[in-house]
């Protein structure tokens, strides 16, 4: 009995703590829930802000468009749990990975270098190289052993001072070459052993070797440098940086789930819901990012499905919506639909608006194509609205402006213009497309919306709803 009522007194507690500010289909929404979500749209880098009131009918009509896609069985789709796994786990995973791993990481890895160095210097080499193929035969090799002596004595004579010229010059490694012969900091086993054992007897920055030949070629090396390697605090930032970009938080995250996989007998899959509820718990924040995810997902697939897809091919549509609309689209400036081109020879002017009289708009750059552009390009074509101002030689050869832009084009100097001058406003719908399908789209949504509202039953708890943010 005592039991029973602990439980009872930590529900209603629970309750009480986070209340039901409103019920959607039947579903309880949370006074935390729907802050989250309001908050969120109101941040500081938020532009279209809304108040309280303004943003309960959006929310409402999100969570509606939510249930149809629940009721369509969207959230069964392939697609869609492919895409929310795959922002869910963006956000999980790295929190599955233990306190002190990535750590722990960085060290093993400084101290992997450490061993690496046996006891060495870094080094710096920089290197003048001539190449001999494996096959190369010996008047190969004399000509090479020629050319690198021939590059030690000119060097000897500037006393080594113009190694990084020579190294430009001549040197056959033309990725060092560019950089004066640089090879990079190393330590034991990262060049070939001939090169490494020259190196580590020079001493001093600026020491020069004698001409050698390993199993590539024939080399001179200088020594650039020689340090100790930094210290674990030094290097720590660039070990970090260079592991992340390796994808260590994946390794470790995947690490975590193995372990669960082979312990609990469940799925992958299985190990991340269950992690995600167990998170969720003591995260709020979590809980309803991932269920945005979920709810936002759901809602672009309903409104793709709905109305969005349908209302872009809906052409009949569109053009009774642009007909009744039209005076919303006028224009301030007068604009041009047609084609401005530039010809290699002048007749081609001329040629080129007889071909296409009584051609479709649409297929205009193809015919010209065909006929001019076949074996070599002829005709320079640009295709589209052309607002008075936006193009010079459109200025100029459709508006009747001043040529003084319009200066004709080296190898294409004759232009001329193909279509016809709107002085008012848009002719068609697909003058102004992206905008009139946008509107289209807008009150297409409206309407399902509607039709939602009518479908759902939906209730707000208006008492819960003025402790908002109020807590």
């Amino acid at each position: 009995m005592l039991a029973s009522t602990v439980l009872l007194s930590a529900l209603n507690l629970s309750a009480q703590s986070d209340p039901v500010v409103m019920k959607i289909n039947g579903k309880n929404i949370t006074r935390s829930e729907f802050e989250y979500n309001y908050n969120k749209n109101n941040s500081e880098d938020v532009l279209d802000k809304k108040d309280l009131k303004e943003y309960i009918d959006l929310f409402i009509n999100y969570k509606l468009k939510v249930e149809a896609a629940l009721d369509d069985h969207l959230d069964t789709l392939q697609s869609y749990q492919k895409e929310f796994r795959q922002y869910r786990d963006q956000q999980v995973r790295p929190m599955l990975i233990p306190k002190g791993a990535e750590e722990k990481e960085v060290r093993d890895y400084y101290t992997r270098m450490l061993e690496s160095l046996e006891g060495h210097d870094l080094y710096l080499p920089a290197h003048i190289f001539i190449h001999l193929g494996q096959n190369a035969s010996d008047a190969d090799k004399t000509a090479g052993k020629a050319k690198i002596d021939s590059i030690y004595g000119e060097l000897k004579v500037n006393q080594f001072a113009n190694f990084e010229e020579l190294a430009r010059v001549h040197s056959d490694d033309r990725q060092t070459g560019q950089r004066g012969g640089v090879i990079s900091w190393i330590g034991p086993h990262q060049v070939l052993p001939e090169m490494e054992k020259v190196v580590y007897s020079l001493k001093d920055s600026g020491d020069v070797s004698e001409p050698f030949l390993s199993t590539a070629g024939y080399h001179i090396v200088q020594l650039k440098g020689r340090k100790p390697l930094g210290s674990y605090e030094e290097l720590k930032p660039k070990i970090q940086n260079y592991l992340q970009q390796t994808g260590l938080a994946e390794r470790l995250a995947q690490q975590v789930v193995d372990s669960l996989v082979r312990t609990t007998g469940m799925t992958e899959e299985q190990v991340m819901e269950a992690e995600t509820e167990r998170l969720s718990k003591t995260d709020e924040g979590l809980k309803y990012l991932v269920q945005e995810y979920h709810d936002g997902l759901l809602l672009f697939e309903e409104c793709t499905n709905r109305v969005w897809g349908p209302a872009s091919k809906d052409t009949l549509g569109l053009q009774k919506f642009f007909k009744k609309n039209k005076k919303k689209y006028a224009w301030e400036k007068p604009h041009f639909r047609g084609m401005v081109i530039h010809c290699r020879r002048a007749a081609d002017v001329a040629g080129v608006k007889a071909l296409l009289q009584g051609v479709d708009e649409n297929l205009w750059i193809q015919t010209v194509r065909e006929k001019y552009n076949k074996d070599s390009v002829c005709v320079r074509m640009e295709q589209k609205i052309f607002a008075q101002g936006e193009n010079a030689f459109c200025d100029s050869l459709a508006f009747n402006a001043p040529s003084g832009n319009a200066r004709p084009r080296k190898d294409f100097p004759f232009s001329g213009v193909v279509g016809k001058v709107l002085p008012k406003g848009p002719e068609k719908w697909t003058d102004v497309s992206a905008d009139v399908v946008a509107d289209y789209q807008a009150l297409r949504e409206k309407e399902f919306v509607a039709t939602l509202r009518k479908r759902y039953k939906f209730e707000v708890d208006k008492d819960v709803l003025k402790t908002v943010n109020n807590h």
